[in-house]
């Protein structure tokens, strides 16, 4: 634990300056066009690389080594930021360049998500992961707090290039904590043995092994589902605000940071209560919370402190959903397959939350922001309280057997 800590910890001080550089760019990017399509696109170009490149990482994260796979996929994001840097620098930068730049961001974390993710398996103990996806949930909760709060203090003073040159140096925290530490690489299990093969038949094993397992399969039925109203929700919160509040940096920032608090409070309940011991219900309940109390919610609202309740919410269920979600798989798949499986399921789920993004923006200027947002809230509620009524959903922790070292 104290390994995984250390890690947790550079993460943390590295998250916090990209935050402050995305939250700059939104800013950048609405004072420039005044239009949620944009800064809609800009997340899409960010998740594009993810959803289409993942299960190809996965395949790379169980062949390599993952921590040289995390050195290599935090090396990338700098680069990107030091490319948006000297762009503004040379007053190049257009809105062009963000999505391009969003490209290179989302490229290198289809390779990082599932190295981190599996190497909670490889590092831990069972009984430790809801507590560590706890502070998983902690790290970009806490980064949430404070880089709204600082971006929108520092701004006013160094500008976009002071915000982009203090996200490189806590760059530096996240490569200093990987090289401390060790992340044990799995052990081969007879699964893994047998998933050998061409580069592609390993690629193409995540997506068989979920469709061999009715509750995986179930499960991630219906994250696909509702994560097309989540993305509505998460996208179209930032340009509703603005868009009602004369463009105010400081209601946007107050909103984010408030929600950021509700993230950093369900994520410290998590790491200190370890979660339901059925961890299906942590996320279905969790799931069916923030879109009801947050989603729906931040649509009803009319005032700041409305959507300031709202953002509570949404964030604060969410480290229930990721970590009860996350343990469930990490116990229940083999350590060795799960850079392949792990990477197939976040396809999976994450093209309909591509397409929530992507559609989110021009259906909020069609049909109006709050409207939008109050829509996507019921829908997901809907969509979580119904694994309730499906057997291999409600039941997925006994019908699937736990894995050694999964």
């Amino acid at each position: 634990m104290r390994h995984f800590t250390v890690l947790w910890l550079g993460q943390v001080i590295s998250l916090l300056g990209s935050a402050m550089t995305w939250f700059a760019f939104t800013i950048w990017a609405w004072q420039k066009t005044e239009q949620a399509s944009t800064l809609a696109t800009i997340s899409f170009f960010a998740f594009l690389p993810t959803v289409l490149l993942t299960p190809v990482a996965g395949t790379f994260v169980d062949r390599w080594n993952r921590k040289l796979v995390m050195l290599l996929s935090d090396l990338g994001a700098a680069l990107g930021t030091l490319a948006a840097l000297l762009l503004f620098l040379s007053d190049k930068l257009e809105i062009w360049h963000v999505y391009l730049i969003s490209l290179l961001a989302g490229f290198f974390t289809a390779f990082q998500y599932p190295a981190y993710n599996t190497a909670v398996g490889t590092m831990l103990s069972k009984d430790q992961y809801m507590r560590a996806e706890g502070m998983l949930g902690l790290a970009p909760a806490i980064s949430t707090v404070f880089a709204p709060l600082l971006a929108a203090v520092l701004l006013p003073r160094i500008g976009i290039t002071g915000i982009m040159t203090l996200d490189l140096l806590t760059f530096g925290a996240a490569f200093i904590s990987l090289l401390l530490v060790r992340v044990p690489q799995p052990v081969v299990s007879q699964v893994g043995a047998q998933s050998r093969g061409s580069f592609w038949q390993e690629t193409g094993f995540g997506f068989r092994y979920i469709g061999q397992r009715a509750s995986l399969r179930g499960l991630v039925i219906l994250f696909m589902a509702a994560n097309f109203f989540i993305a509505i929700g998460a996208t179209l919160m930032a340009p509703m605000i603005l868009s009602r509040t004369g463009n105010s940096e400081t209601a946007l920032a107050s909103v984010q940071s408030v929600g950021a608090v509700g993230g950093l409070v369900g994520g410290t309940a998590l790491s200190l209560w370890g979660g339901p011991k059925r961890r299906i219900h942590s996320v279905l309940l969790g799931g069916a919370g923030a879109c009801l109390l947050g989603i729906t919610w931040l649509g009803l609202g009319t005032t700041l402190l409305l959507w300031a309740i709202g953002s509570f919410f949404f964030s604060f269920f969410e480290p229930f959903v990721e970590g009860g979600n996350l343990a469930l798989w990490l116990s229940k798949v083999e350590a060795d397959v799960q850079g392949r499986v792990f990477s197939a399921r976040h396809l999976l789920v994450q093209i309909p939350y591509l397409l929530g993004v992507f559609a989110s923006g021009y259906l909020g200027d069609w049909l109006g922001l709050s409207f939008m947002l109050v829509l996507a809230g019921l829908a997901g509620l809907t969509v979580f309280l119904s694994g309730y009524g499906m057997t291999v959903i409600r039941q997925a922790e006994i019908l699937l057997p736990d894995q050694p070292g999964g």
